[in-house]
């Protein structure tokens, strides 16, 4: 039988953090331990009924069962639109500033296809998403990690970035409401960034994932593209994922500057064939009536973030309190590695949690708990935690 080989780009990878995870998890799983899993970030709570039903009506329109439009139905990027207009004042132009996604990860992926060429720099503020490195990789980019710590509040230090970097540099990634740290980042720090990148021509790759998933009213997440300057330099993906309970279904969006939204496209009519129709109808739905939906979900994470909190605090774990997200960033016990950590407390008590390092250099010594489980499981795990 012939040994056929993978091609460099893919042997040269580690596993997937989360296939690891989930390779992991099935091992503790078959010696008939209960799992607790709080690694990866996928929402428990059902998609609700209201796009459920917006699903159904759509699926049995027999138009909808042809090829959909590679960059996503108008009527899909015009909800999108009124959204950003309601939630952050942008007007966005549907025709040109909207391309619909199959998930926000696979336009981020597809991202460097259009704009990275072999060789060119590529700044990426770690812990970080694992497929943004990747995927520059994928395409010969060469990625440059701008180390997020406590000390500078997770955000990328830019003054530290010299002038001859800057003017190399083709992109940068960055993503608030952060994952895995679960911070966020200011209007001042977006300003800078943004006089950085009109400076030197540099692309600014916003992943906005979680912005809807805050506990201060008096503090959301901003989008960058409400930031003077903004849609001048950046692409802001964002998905319907985490806002509404759909991570399976897989829609999202990119917004912002027209060429970078149209040099996407151009790779998305080249690569797939666009979102199932009845599920863009559905996203309509849940981006025009979701938003009291997005607001009770907000109050079961923070119940479930409060829970965590408290109980980590009685462990004597040391975490910060997250403004965003469902993540909790925590430190790990003196003495012992982020993976080592993670491994003892999976085949110990059967709680999933994420290591660090596994989003980055600089997640050494942390720990991510995902709150994607009720109260009463989350408290079992921590409690698990803390008798180690």
């Amino acid at each position: 039988m012939p040994d056929f080989q993978l091609a460099q780009r893919l042997a040269s990878l580690p596993p997937y953090l989360f296939a690891a995870i989930d390779k992991a998890k099935e091992e503790v799983r078959a010696k008939g331990l209960d799992i607790i899993s709080l690694g990866i970030g996928d929402p428990d709570l059902p998609t609700p009924d209201f796009i459920i039903d917006a699903l159904c009506a759509a699926a049995r329109k027999p138009e909808n069962h042809q090829y959909p439009s590679y960059v996503g139905l108008l009527s899909f990027r015009q909800a999108v639109a009124d959204w950003y207009l309601r939630r952050f004042g942008v007007a966005l132009d549907p025709n040109n500033e909207v391309v619909s996604l199959i998930g926000s990860k696979e336009g981020i992926a597809h991202f460097p296809l259009a704009f990275v060429n072999p060789g060119d720099l590529v700044l990426i503020a770690t812990p970080n998403y694992p497929v943004y490195g990747v995927t520059t990789e994928f395409v010969g980019g060469v990625p440059m990690y701008l180390p997020l710590t406590d000390e500078n509040d997770f955000l990328p230090d830019l003054d530290a970035i010299d002038n001859d970097t800057w003017k190399r540099a083709k992109a940068i990634y960055v993503n608030y409401p952060n994952n895995p740290t679960a911070a966020m980042a200011p209007r001042s720090f977006y300003e800078k960034l943004i006089a950085k990148a009109l400076e030197f021509e540099v692309i600014v790759v916003h992943d906005a994932a979680y912005t809807e998933m805050y506990f201060n009213e008096a503090n959301k997440p901003l989008s960058i593209l409400e930031i003077p300057g903004g849609r001048e330099v950046a692409i802001e993906f964002h998905s319907l994922s985490k806002t509404y309970n759909m991570t399976g279904w897989r829609i999202g969006m990119a917004v912002g500057n027209a060429s970078l939204v149209k040099g996407l496209g151009k790779v998305k009519e080249n690569m797939d064939s666009g979102i199932f129709q009845a599920v863009q109808e559905a996203g309509i739905v849940a981006l025009n009536q979701g938003d009291p939906y997005t607001a009770e979900l907000r109050g079961i994470y923070r119940e479930r973030r409060d829970v965590v909190i408290e109980a980590l605090k009685k462990a004597g774990i040391s975490c910060r309190v997250p403004e965003a997200t469902f993540y909790v960033w925590s430190k790990v016990p003196q003495g012992i590695s982020s993976s080592d950590f993670v491994t003892k407390v999976l085949k110990q008590t059967g709680v999933v949690t994420t290591p660090g390092n596994g989003f980055g250099v600089p997640g050494e010594g942390y720990f991510r708990i995902s709150l994607t489980v009720n109260t009463d499981r989350l408290k079992e795990a921590v409690l698990r935690i803390s008798q180690l």
